[in-house]
């Protein structure tokens, strides 16, 4: 039976929560232990949905774990199918992740290609031609990329910077033979600890963080992998901050990352919200008066695209007039006209959202259409008069660790809430 949340007018949240491991590093760091010769351990992983399917996954090709207190431990030394089947490809486009990890070890491979994504067009063939260049032999056939052959060092050319084509290549690249050097490589936090994760395995790897990395291969011999702590997640530690700023609260979060999170504490100091941190913890502060803001996506260190739906929310009570240009992806407005139905006035031009405020938002049903545009219809349920019911919600529980929880212990007022049978 699937269920929706049920929010009621929160007008102040106070308090303080913990932000849970990011789930986009962990994703990549547990496909990485397809290249382990021992049996990895991973802690603060989120028990999430992504996180689960993806277990899912390495179970079907053989691997077994043990999962809980958010401390997963994987064998994968037992791995005798290399086949990542569409049932699961399609419920979460990382799995591609698998790709670089099984080829670089198994020398052959099949790998749905992933289903349709709501926020648009994420193409796999930067990760196919740079493959390519290491040396696989690529076929599409029956929706499935089969890759065959033994890797070889080359310098990768991505023509645009990819974050899951950075990853599967130094995956690919950790047990070819020779050196390989990706250029224009991603630079987010969650690339940096895959590399790192890498390196402490045993791989040499040079310019860490940069644009340009350096891998050189272990021509076929597998890894031992140390005990990694995934990284606070920033996605999650910005969402909760934007619920502190739509609601004009004073809220903590606790075991976040500053670093990770400027360009947002930017914004949101932009927005005339205070922030205070200390050490791993942030405090923002109620503002005078919400200023309007410009964003524009782009990678990292730039300001998220999985921030854009958050900040769009709260700029619907801003003073002004806000403008926010999303570079990254093409369909990535989908939760505007959920937003509309709140009362908020937000008109659309190509890449271009401007967001007229202060508006008074209402409560109405909306719909979810994908994990990000969630927490957008969320954060505005807050401050919506009345209730807003928030369909589709399992888009949620994809990203956000204990989201009900959280919230809660926020003081917002929310509950799961089965949907009527049809």
């Amino acid at each position: 039976m699937y269920k929706y949340l049920h929010i009621y007018q929160t007008p102040k949240l106070s308090g303080s929560i913990d932000i849970s491991g990011a789930k986009n590093s962990a994703l990549p760091a547990i496909a990485a232990t397809i290249l382990a010769k021992n049996e990895p351990t991973l802690t603060n992983v989120p028990e999430v949905a992504d996180v689960k399917t993806l277990l899912k996954l390495l179970k079907i090709l053989g691997a077994s774990f043990e999962f809980e207190n958010n401390t997963l431990k994987i064998d994968t030394s037992t791995i005798n199918n290399t086949t990542a089947v569409y049932e699961i490809v399609k419920t979460m486009r990382a799995s591609i992740l698998v790709l670089g990890p099984l080829l670089t070890r198994f020398g052959e491979c099949k790998v749905s290609l992933p289903g349709g994504c709501a926020i648009g067009a994420r193409p796999v063939d930067l990760h196919l031609k740079a493959l390519e260049r290491m040396g696989a032999d690529i076929t599409i056939e029956g929706g499935y990329i089969h890759a065959r052959g033994k890797l070889t060092g080359s310098d990768i050319v991505f023509d645009k910077v990819t974050v899951t084509g950075t990853e599967n290549i130094l995956m690919a690249a950790a047990l070819a033979k020779g050196k390989t050097r990706i250029i224009n490589a991603a630079k987010e936090p969650e690339v940096v600890q895959l590399c790192e994760i890498l390196q402490n395995a045993g791989v040499e790897i040079e310019g860490i963080g940069s644009d340009e990395i350096l891998i050189t291969g272990t021509d076929g011999e597998l890894l031992d992998f140390k005990t990694a702590r995934i990284i606070p997640d920033r996605i999650e530690a910005g969402t909760y901050l934007c619920a502190g700023a739509i609601t004009n609260s004073q809220i903590t979060i606790k075991k976040a990352n500053p670093n990770h999170l400027e360009s947002i504490l930017i914004k949101l100091n932009q927005m005339g919200f205070a922030t205070e941190i200390d050490n791993d913890e942030i405090t923002i502060k109620p503002a005078r008066k919400i200023e309007p803001v410009n964003i524009s996506t782009t990678e990292y260190p730039g300001f998220p695209t999985d921030m854009q739906a958050q900040f769009m929310a709260i700029a619907t009570q801003a003073e002004g007039v806000s403008i926010i240009e999303e570079r990254l992806f093409e369909n990535r407005f989908m939760h505007v006209p959920e937003l509309n139905r709140l009362g908020a006035d937000i008109r659309i031009q190509g890449k271009i959202a401007t967001i007229y405020g202060p508006k008074e938002l209402i409560g109405a049903d909306v719909m979810a259409t994908d994990l990000r545009a969630s927490s957008a219809l969320v954060l505005a349920g807050l401050i919506a008069e009345g209730e807003t019911k928030v369909h589709r919600i399992y888009h949620l529980f994809r990203g956000y660790e204990k989201l009900l929880e959280k919230f809660r212990a926020l003081g917002a007022q929310m509950e799961l809430k089965e949907e009527p049978n049809p």
